[in-house]
């Protein structure tokens, strides 16, 4: 189980820093709006209901939990910015579904044949190819698939991953790196191995268990 207060005060500190850090990326990025931890923190809860049903994000007929993270990280739980933002998401949607390349089969069916790999191995590659491109979402690729990391992760008991003030820095440049590369590419097909191994090790290094509660005794 999350622990979600350990969570948020990691993202406000990460939050705080976010203008100097910006500074040192290889590729910046526009500063986050005043909404984003608390979108962040509704994607977290969810992957923490998800843990706790013991639901299989990778299973026949639950791509729309997927759906629903990548909204939560976009609009937050508000009915009314949802109603807003009602054709992005049905976009979203059309995406996530109709493409042959690049759409929500494609990472599946990697994953059915990395089943056997470590977690740590899986989530790398699955964040991979969330962010190649073409992207699984129109928008938002990177906060969701930092929550799909997180599931694979703490279902098996490991940490979920979290911006940390010492690990923001190599988590954002290497998410540049991967949306730098083409699904279709010769390129990413190469380098998808190794890429995999080391970013993989970079999550099992800056895996911090204070992100995760103990369970309560029955």
């Amino acid at each position: 189980m999350l622990d979600l207060a350990a969570i948020e005060a990691s993202l406000r500190v990460v939050a705080h820093a976010f203008a100097r850090l910006n500074l040192s990326l290889r590729d910046p990025r526009e500063n986050p709006d005043e909404g984003w931890i608390d979108r962040m923190m509704a994607g977290y809860a969810a992957v923490d209901r998800l843990v706790a049903d013991e639901v299989d994000l990778f299973s026949f007929g639950r791509s729309r939990d997927w759906l629903e993270l990548n909204a939560l990280v976009l609009c937050g739980t508000d009915t009314t910015v949802r109603a807003e933002a009602a054709g992005h998401l049905a976009a979203t949607e059309h995406r996530f579904y109709e493409r042959s390349e690049g759409g929500v089969r494609d990472i599946v069916e990697w994953h059915a044949l990395h089943a056997h790999e470590s977690p740590w191995r899986r989530a790398a590659g699955v964040y991979i190819r969330m962010l190649s491109t073409p992207e699984l979402f129109v928008e938002g690729n990177h906060r969701t698939g930092t929550l799909i990391m997180s599931w694979l992760l703490a279902r098996e008991g490991l940490p979920p991953v979290v911006l940390t003030l010492d690990d923001a820095k190599p988590l954002l440049d290497w998410s540049g790196v991967f949306k730098a590369r083409s699904k279709t590419g010769l390129r990413l097909r190469l380098e998808m191995p190794w890429q995999k191994r080391r970013f993989a090790a970079f999550l099992q290094r800056s895996a911090c268990r204070a992100f995760l509660r103990e369970p309560r005794a029955r």
